[in-house]
């Protein structure tokens, strides 16, 4: 087929939408070859060469955790710069995504979503002639925008659990006070009662559990707990945990009794629940307002002048 014929059936850019199109086929071949292609024995030899340690070995087991096949991806899928590669790991950890692999995955996402996007507008253009009556930059507007969508929807996505994971910490951080001080005062650990508070909270708030099953594992782990407590509050990000950390480590550093910290802090958790709960009541008949008024003035007035209306096209009738 010439360039004339392709400007004949797509418009002006019609070679250039053909070049467009054989450049993510050829792009997607040259990701799957790359996908599918074992890896170099050399590679291998020279690793073990490198590093060699049995398979057996704490650090083996956890890199068998990560996807090999991301593996190869690795400089495509994540961020050079290493600000931007740990505020991308804290994003998708306050999305509660706390695999070794999430900003890979969130990223090939994305990529796999625009090319999908773009795939199915093509298609649905060319493919099923409904680019028949539109111009070539309407057309164009119409293959970009989906790629758009399926790109940044990811994005979305992310945003909306970090919202809801934060609103689900906010609503039972004040219930998993009341229990860590229940068991503080029956003479628990702190330790203890980070455990034995993750596990009640798993069937009714199963964010804030199992955030507190991570703090429980890595003070098992010989973590310092100062560092636990404040990665927690970086991981929630949520206000409230942050300051309760505060009290812990500030508890801590002046030796004084967690159990009266806890009380005083829990009171306070107490009362700002009622506090946020009255601020949702107040703001409930402002949010009423506009639906009291589409819903009920109409029908009162079709009521109250549909019969005086009706009178005078009546008495109008008559005069005529």
């Amino acid at each position: 087929m010439t360039a004339s014929e392709l400007t004949q059936i797509l418009g002006p850019f019609g070679p250039v939408i053909v070049m467009g199109v054989l450049g993510v086929v050829a792009i997607l071949a040259a990701t799957l070859m790359l996908w599918s292609r074992p890896a170099d024995p050399m590679d291998k030899l020279a690793a073990q060469i490198k590093a060699p340690r049995s398979d057996h070995s704490p650090q083996a087991l956890r890199q068998k955790d990560r996807n090999e096949q991301l593996q190869k991806f690795a400089s495509f899928l994540e961020p050079q710069d290493i600000a931007e590669l740990s505020k991308k790991q804290m994003q998708l950890r306050q999305a509660g995504y706390q695999s070794k692999d999430a900003v890979r995955m969130f990223h090939f996402a994305q990529f796999a979503l625009g090319l999908a996007g773009l795939g199915l507008a093509l298609i649905y253009l060319y493919g099923l002639g409904a680019a028949a009556g539109l111009t070539t930059q309407k057309a164009m507007i119409y293959t970009i925008i989906p790629g758009g969508i399926g790109y940044y929807l990811p994005t979305y996505w992310i945003t909306r659990r970090i919202a809801a994971r934060q609103d689900e910490i906010t609503s039972g951080f004040p219930d998993a006070l009341d229990m860590m001080l229940v068991c503080v005062e029956a003479g628990q650990s702190l330790d203890q009662c980070i455990v034995r508070v993750g596990r009640e909270l798993r069937a009714s708030y199963p964010a804030l559990a199992h955030e507190f099953q991570i703090v429980a594992h890595e003070m098992k782990a010989g973590k310092d707990k100062i560092t636990v407590l404040n990665d927690m509050g970086a991981r929630c990000g949520v206000q409230d945990v942050s300051s309760f950390v505060t009290v812990l480590v500030q508890s801590a550093s002046f030796g004084t009794s967690i159990a009266d910290a806890l009380r005083v802090y829990a009171g306070e958790m107490r009362d700002k629940r009622v506090m946020r709960a009255e601020e949702a009541a107040n703001k409930l008949p402002t949010k009423m307002t506009l639906a009291t008024m589409m819903l009920t003035v109409p029908p009162l007035l079709i009521i109250l002048v549909g019969p005086s209306v009706h009178g005078i096209t009546q008495l109008g009738n008559m005069g005529q």
